[in-house]
């Protein structure tokens, strides 16, 4: 049984995250997506908000579950028995970068392998951060995430639209 997890803050989520995770589920035979607690961002979102909003959005999808976790990912992937990370490229530099990560995982523990899925080419340019700043300015989310979040996004600016 092949056994992933995509992992990340999604913080908040992004219709990029979701097909990463609809097209990863498709691949193998469960996928967990690991929301990192990591105190030393400041999220938007609390981790519980988090989770809760990424259950919202895969319900319906079988062969997903949401956890949270903080630590090395390749600990908490031994705790799950999760041996496969699934990471999503957008661009060249974020290959250099996610190169690097998957090899350090890779020499932490030999059995895990990292599959990377390119982004779809209507989310190429989308990131958290971007969803963020248009948010904080009322920009028009409603590209970038989905809709049942919007408002929720712009509460956490105080805007009202």
């Amino acid at each position: 049984m092949k056994k992933a997890i995509y992992p990340g803050s999604f913080d908040p989520l992004t219709l990029g995250h979701m097909d990463i995770i609809e097209r990863s589920a498709k691949i193998v035979d469960e996928l967990v997506v690991g929301v990192l607690n990591n105190s030393a961002k400041n999220s938007l979102f609390s981790l519980d908000e988090r989770v809760s909003m990424i259950k919202e959005m895969t319900d319906s999808i079988p062969n997903v579950t949401v956890a949270s976790f903080d630590g090395l990912l390749v600990d908490y992937m031994k705790e799950i028995d999760a041996t496969i990370i699934i990471r999503g490229l957008r661009a060249v530099t974020d290959f250099e970068y996610e190169l690097q990560i998957a090899q350090t995982n890779h020499v932490e523990n030999p059995d895990v392998e990292t599959i990377f899925l390119t982004t779809s080419l209507q989310y190429s340019y989308l990131s958290s951060t971007i969803v963020k700043e248009f948010a904080s300015y009322g920009g028009d989310l409603s590209k970038f995430v989905p809709q049942r979040f919007i408002e929720r996004i712009y509460a956490k600016y105080n805007i009202k639209k």
